[in-house]
């Protein structure tokens, strides 16, 4: 398993491969991976040729206050798992990678992001338009076939979704049934 930082580290890294054709499918995690990442893992390994999986913490799903400095990051464990799960290449950028000085775009799903989770009570628009602003950055950098997502965050896979139909984004989004804990309790 290889790891890279950058946006050229990550082309390079995949060059070959698209070259000889071969399936690259896209795992985004903001890591403290847990079982529920291993699953998804998984099943990139068990369909694709190629198995990417993004390793950042996007600040742009955080609002002024909540946790995002409190937000559990152990690069190494993480790095251990996804070696385990087969993973051949963790993309880890720092935030200047993705936001770099000066960036001012942003992707929104509109109607999607504003009920349930993302209801304007509870900031969740801007969280949606963080989540589908770098999960647009990764689909467009990483370019692969298939990226996968949890269903248990259900509303966020339907926004994903729907971006990447309304955007022509050339990639299947797979939505993978929820790990659940020994008392059912899905994974988080």
């Amino acid at each position: 398993m290889k790891t890279v930082e950058s946006k050229a580290e990550l082309r390079e890294a995949l060059a070959a491969a698209r070259a000889e054709g071969r399936s690259i499918g896209l795992v985004p995690t903001m890591g403290a991976l847990h079982g529920g990442h291993v699953s998804l893992l998984e099943a990139a390994r068990g369909q694709c040729d190629v198995v990417v999986m993004s390793l950042f913490v996007n600040p742009a799903q955080f609002g002024p206050g909540e946790d995002l400095d409190r937000y559990p990051q152990d690069r190494p464990a993480d790095e251990r798992l996804a070696a385990a799960a087969g993973v051949d290449l963790v993309y880890a950028p720092g935030v200047e990678e993705i936001y770099p000085e000066g960036f001012a775009t942003a992707v929104e799903v509109g109607g999607l992001s504003d009920v349930l989770c993302g209801a304007p009570s509870s900031r969740g628009r801007e969280h949606f338009r963080g989540v589908t602003t770098v999960v647009a950055k990764l689909l467009n950098t990483v370019q692969p076939e298939v990226a996968y997502f949890g269903q248990k965050d259900a509303q966020q896979a339907v926004v994903i979704s729907w971006m990447a139909r309304d955007l022509d984004f050339p990639v299947r989004i797979e939505i993978c049934p929820t790990v659940r804990e020994a008392d059912g309790l899905a994974m988080s």
